[in-house]
Protein backbone atom coordinates (compact mmCIF):
# COMPACT_ATOMS: atom_id res chain seq x y z
CA UNK A 1 0.00 0.00 0.00
CA UNK A 2 1.15 3.93 -0.96
CA UNK A 3 0.75 5.76 1.76
CA UNK A 4 0.44 9.32 -0.03
CA UNK A 5 1.14 12.56 2.35
CA UNK A 6 -2.11 14.19 0.79
CA UNK A 7 -4.49 11.49 1.48
CA UNK A 8 -3.42 10.83 5.45
CA UNK A 9 -3.94 14.38 5.85
CA UNK A 10 -7.16 14.75 4.33
CA UNK A 11 -8.45 11.61 5.99
CA UNK A 12 -7.08 13.07 9.80
CA UNK A 13 -9.60 16.46 9.05
CA UNK A 14 -12.01 14.12 8.12
CA UNK A 15 -11.78 12.67 11.95
CA UNK A 16 -11.55 16.29 12.88
CA UNK A 17 -9.96 14.93 16.42
CA UNK A 18 -12.73 11.64 16.55
CA UNK A 19 -9.75 9.44 16.51
CA UNK A 20 -8.84 10.79 20.24
CA UNK A 21 -12.14 10.68 21.84
CA UNK A 22 -12.33 8.90 24.99
CA UNK A 23 -14.74 6.30 23.82
CA UNK A 24 -13.31 5.63 20.48
CA UNK A 25 -9.72 5.38 22.34
CA UNK A 26 -11.60 2.41 24.53
CA UNK A 27 -11.30 0.42 21.28
CA UNK A 28 -7.65 -0.06 22.08
CA UNK A 29 -8.21 -2.00 24.75
CA UNK A 30 -10.54 -4.55 22.79
CA UNK A 31 -8.74 -7.40 20.93
CA UNK A 32 -9.50 -8.06 17.39
CA UNK A 33 -9.01 -10.39 14.36
CA UNK A 34 -5.53 -11.27 15.53
CA UNK A 35 -2.98 -10.98 18.47
CA UNK A 36 -1.17 -7.35 18.01
CA UNK A 37 -3.89 -5.94 16.29
CA UNK A 38 -6.77 -3.73 18.44
CA UNK A 39 -10.24 -2.98 17.60
CA UNK A 40 -8.94 0.56 17.09
CA UNK A 41 -6.06 -0.32 14.74
CA UNK A 42 -8.10 -2.13 12.95
CA UNK A 43 -11.23 0.85 12.64
CA UNK A 44 -8.57 3.34 11.90
CA UNK A 45 -6.99 0.79 9.20
CA UNK A 46 -10.60 0.10 7.53
CA UNK A 47 -11.72 3.85 8.27
CA UNK A 48 -8.59 4.97 5.68
CA UNK A 49 -9.30 2.02 3.20
CA UNK A 50 -12.84 2.85 3.03
CA UNK A 51 -12.02 6.75 2.52
CA UNK A 52 -9.25 6.51 0.17
CA UNK A 53 -11.90 3.76 -2.16
CA UNK A 54 -14.85 6.36 -1.48
CA UNK A 55 -12.15 9.40 -2.96
CA UNK A 56 -11.12 7.64 -5.78
CA UNK A 57 -14.83 6.65 -6.65
CA UNK A 58 -15.53 9.96 -5.82
CA UNK A 59 -18.33 9.75 -3.21
CA UNK A 60 -18.61 11.01 0.38
CA UNK A 61 -15.15 10.20 1.71
CA UNK A 62 -15.73 12.04 5.04
CA UNK A 63 -18.80 9.20 5.91
CA UNK A 64 -16.60 6.98 5.19
CA UNK A 65 -13.41 7.85 6.76
CA UNK A 66 -15.62 8.82 10.54
CA UNK A 67 -18.15 5.32 9.80
CA UNK A 68 -14.95 3.53 9.05
CA UNK A 69 -13.82 4.67 12.69
CA UNK A 70 -16.55 4.08 14.42
CA UNK A 71 -18.13 0.67 12.27
CA UNK A 72 -16.55 -1.31 15.58
CA UNK A 73 -17.49 0.79 18.07
CA UNK A 74 -18.85 -2.01 20.25
CA UNK A 75 -16.86 -1.98 23.52
CA UNK A 76 -17.34 -5.54 24.41
CA UNK A 77 -14.83 -7.89 25.15
CA UNK A 78 -16.37 -10.97 24.17
CA UNK A 79 -14.21 -13.45 25.67
CA UNK A 80 -15.81 -12.10 28.91
CA UNK A 81 -19.37 -13.16 27.59
CA UNK A 82 -21.47 -16.14 26.27
CA UNK A 83 -22.13 -14.82 22.80
CA UNK A 84 -20.98 -17.19 20.20
CA UNK A 85 -19.10 -16.04 17.03
CA UNK A 86 -21.50 -16.54 14.85
CA UNK A 87 -23.61 -14.16 16.86
CA UNK A 88 -21.19 -11.70 17.13
CA UNK A 89 -20.97 -11.05 13.79
CA UNK A 90 -24.83 -10.06 13.80
CA UNK A 91 -24.71 -8.32 16.73
CA UNK A 92 -21.82 -5.83 16.68
CA UNK A 93 -23.01 -3.51 14.28
CA UNK A 94 -26.00 -2.86 16.45
CA UNK A 95 -23.77 -2.31 19.44
CA UNK A 96 -21.29 -0.12 17.30
CA UNK A 97 -23.99 1.81 15.76
CA UNK A 98 -25.83 2.45 19.33
CA UNK A 99 -22.66 3.52 20.47
CA UNK A 100 -21.54 5.77 17.53
CA UNK A 101 -25.36 7.85 17.58
CA UNK A 102 -22.91 9.58 20.15
CA UNK A 103 -21.17 11.68 18.23
CA UNK A 104 -24.22 12.79 15.61
CA UNK A 105 -23.89 10.73 12.87
CA UNK A 106 -25.81 11.43 9.02
CA UNK A 107 -28.32 8.64 7.67
CA UNK A 108 -25.27 7.69 5.18
CA UNK A 109 -23.06 7.31 8.67
CA UNK A 110 -25.39 5.23 10.37
CA UNK A 111 -26.13 2.95 7.27
CA UNK A 112 -22.06 2.41 7.01
CA UNK A 113 -22.21 1.16 10.70
CA UNK A 114 -25.50 -0.67 10.65
CA UNK A 115 -24.69 -2.59 7.28
CA UNK A 116 -21.10 -3.46 7.49
CA UNK A 117 -20.89 -6.73 8.07
CA UNK A 118 -23.67 -7.32 4.65
CA UNK A 119 -24.19 -9.52 3.55
CA UNK A 120 -24.69 -10.88 6.97
CA UNK A 121 -27.08 -7.72 8.21
CA UNK A 122 -30.18 -8.55 6.05
CA UNK A 123 -30.99 -5.43 4.86
CA UNK A 124 -28.79 -4.24 2.22
CA UNK A 125 -26.63 -1.34 2.66
CA UNK A 126 -29.01 1.93 1.25
CA UNK A 127 -25.38 3.77 -0.31
CA UNK A 128 -22.98 3.20 -2.41
CA UNK A 129 -20.09 4.30 0.18
CA UNK A 130 -21.36 1.52 2.74
CA UNK A 131 -20.60 -0.99 0.76
CA UNK A 132 -17.39 0.41 -0.21
CA UNK A 133 -16.45 0.07 3.36
CA UNK A 134 -18.10 -3.32 4.13
CA UNK A 135 -15.56 -4.21 1.50
CA UNK A 136 -12.83 -2.14 3.25
CA UNK A 137 -13.40 -3.84 6.64
CA UNK A 138 -13.43 -7.61 4.92
CA UNK A 139 -9.90 -6.43 2.84
CA UNK A 140 -8.52 -5.31 6.10
CA UNK A 141 -9.53 -8.33 8.48
CA UNK A 142 -8.52 -10.33 5.49
CA UNK A 143 -4.84 -8.26 5.52
CA UNK A 144 -4.58 -8.79 9.50
CA UNK A 145 -5.64 -12.60 9.28
CA UNK A 146 -2.67 -13.00 6.26
CA UNK A 147 -0.09 -11.14 9.50
CA UNK A 148 0.03 -7.78 6.97
CA UNK A 149 -1.14 -5.29 9.12
CA UNK A 150 2.75 -5.24 10.15
CA UNK A 151 4.76 -5.32 6.77
CA UNK A 152 2.03 -2.50 5.88
CA UNK A 153 3.58 -0.28 8.48
CA UNK A 154 -0.10 0.51 9.07
CA UNK A 155 0.49 1.65 12.79
CA UNK A 156 2.90 3.86 11.90
CA UNK A 157 1.31 5.60 8.73
CA UNK A 158 -2.00 5.89 10.32
CA UNK A 159 -1.32 6.46 14.13
CA UNK A 160 0.46 9.54 13.65
CA UNK A 161 -1.19 11.62 11.00
CA UNK A 162 -3.73 13.25 13.17
CA UNK A 163 -1.38 14.00 15.51
CA UNK A 164 1.08 15.62 12.68
CA UNK A 165 -1.88 17.70 11.46
CA UNK A 166 -2.43 18.72 14.64
CA UNK A 167 0.90 20.29 15.08
CA UNK A 168 1.21 21.67 11.71
CA UNK A 169 3.72 19.52 10.47
CA UNK A 170 4.52 17.28 7.55
CA UNK A 171 3.63 13.84 7.16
Amino acid sequence: MRWREENRALFAACLDGLEDDPTVCAMQEIPQHVKGVSCYDHSLFVAYVGFTLCRACGLDYRAAARAGLLHDLYLQHWEQTDVGRLRRLTLHPRLALQNARAFGLSPMEEDIIGKHMWPLTVTPPRYREAYLVSLADKLCALAEMARLYGPLDVRRNLGGCAAALRRGTVL
